[in-house]
């Protein structure tokens, strides 16, 4: 078989690894095969290659003065000012470090692929397609040593490849992607969009990525708005509600995404964009409704089924909430947090049997310190429940093993120690409570009380 359509049946099987090894074999004897050069690029950069529309972090602070938002926002215009729900059960639902309400599924965004140079984690899009194999010599740029870099970027003539439709977009996602080199990135998309006299969208929106990366985002905006007036994506749409969730305007972001409805009925990203983003700013009601419509349209989106069993398990319906992670796992999810969940559902709906099995079952799939810590605490509130204090100290001890800044568990602890009769240990966990998480009232209305005595 002819090594390069080895590599080719490697690559479109996704075995990427495999592919860079053979195309590195064939580059040995003939340095300067673009064709087998392009194909080790692009399977370099789809090896560390994932989408990046459902992991951008979204920063708590501006750095650019022009970026910052008013001191005191209108209601409803914010989500960093967001009124919390009043409704009780809502209120008290867990958050994150950063405030934000903690979701019915582990939404991507905190995990990373191992051999990414980027931290945020970036979209697959096909490859330039080709009729036939064309070989052409490269320059001496190509070369690559066997122990060095594959391409020598700083030997690399940008303005000459940026020519060239079938390297010039492979070669930018390789800079942006797998090297994490976003201004030769830039300067590659630059002369690329001059070349093609700015009537090509994909390099307005691959300028958009460059200029977000160098927190330029105005200067995203720009490219984004007019590369939704070449031609509508979903994603250009999603990227522009980015932006605009970056610069703290929520309501500008949900137009986008709605004329994005408009412009794509039904389309299930730009509904999970504005169910987000309702949720960011505490309207539940718009928020489920668009969960709901995502079910109906993908019967298999863990995020919307998870979401709607946490909205109705904390609107006291633990037996609807139970039906629908009970969906989930029988889609084939697996995970701690799942089976927690579960057992608290069960736990409520009286389903006593099934409440600790659940969470052994959580326990022993928890590697995460954090995420042992948190069954540990629910299932301390299990034993409470049951009457069994000794057991819920237990529970919390261990929480506290797993992670020592459980500001809850500091507080519960003391609580359970005052009832005892330790007055003076229960002082200095809640100071230690206090001390970790200042934002908590309880532990300084529980030391109030403690002081007065």
């Amino acid at each position: 078989m002819d090594p390069l359509v080895q590599a080719l049946s490697l690559y479109r099987r996704r075995r990427y690894d495999k592919c860079v090894e053979v195309c590195g074999a064939i580059l040995e004897k003939q340095p300067l095969d673009q064709a087998v050069w392009y194909l080790k690029m692009r399977a370099m950069t789809q090896r560390v290659y994932v989408d990046d529309l459902d992991s951008e972090e979204i920063p708590e602070t501006d750095f650019l003065e022009d970026n910052a938002v008013a001191t005191a926002p209108r209601p409803g215009t914010s989500m960093k000012t967001a009124v919390q729900p009043p409704t009780t059960a809502l209120a008290s639902r867990p958050r994150t470090a950063t405030g934000r309400p903690v979701s019915g599924v582990a939404r991507p965004g905190t995990q990373t692929r191992p051999g990414s140079a980027l931290d945020r984690l970036k979209t697959a899009r096909p490859i330039t397609g080709q009729s036939a194999r064309v070989i052409r010599l490269g320059t001496a740029a190509m070369l690559s040593q066997k122990e060095g870099p594959f391409i020598q970027v700083s030997r690399l003539n940008l303005s000459k490849y940026a020519k060239d439709p079938n390297l010039s977009k492979a070669l930018f996602e390789y800079l942006f992607y797998h090297e994490g080199d976003i201004r030769n990135a830039l300067e590659l998309a630059v002369h690329a969009t001059q070349s093609c006299e700015f009537k090509d969208w994909w390099w307005k929106v691959a300028l958009s990525q460059c200029y977000v990366g160098l927190n330029m985002v105005r200067d995203a905006e720009q490219q984004l708005r007019s590369a939704l007036k070449q031609h509508q994506h979903v994603e250009i749409f999603i990227r522009l509600s980015r932006i605009y969730q970056r610069l703290d305007q929520p309501l500008s972001a949900v137009d986008i995404c709605k004329s994005g409805l408009e412009a794509f009925p039904k389309d299930v990203s730009i509904m999970t964009e504005l169910a987000r983003l309702h949720e960011a700013v505490h309207d539940t009601a718009p928020s489920i409704r668009f969960y709901r419509s995502i079910v109906i349209e993908d019967a298999m989106n863990t995020e919307a089924i998870a979401s709607i069993g946490m909205y109705h398990f904390y609107n006291n319906q633990p037996e609807l909430a139970l039906r629908y992670y009970r969906r989930v796992l029988a889609m084939g999810a697996h995970s701690p947090e799942l089976y927690n969940n579960l057992g608290l559902c069960c736990l409520y709906a009286q389903q006593l049997d099934l409440i600790y099995p659940c969470f052994q079952r959580a326990l022993e799939l928890a590697i995460d310190p954090l995420v042992k810590a948190e069954i540990w605490y629910n299932l301390s509130y299990v034993a409470l429940t049951a009457g069994d204090v000794q057991l819920a100290v237990q529970c919390l001890n261990l929480c506290l093993s797993a992670d020592a800044s459980h500001a809850p568990a500091l507080n519960n602890l003391a609580v359970l120690y005052h009832k005892t009769g330790k007055t003076n240990v229960a002082k200095a966990y809640l100071t230690s409570a206090s001390t970790v998480d200042p934002n908590l009232p309880e532990p300084q209305i529980n030391l109030e009380i403690l002081l007065k005595d």
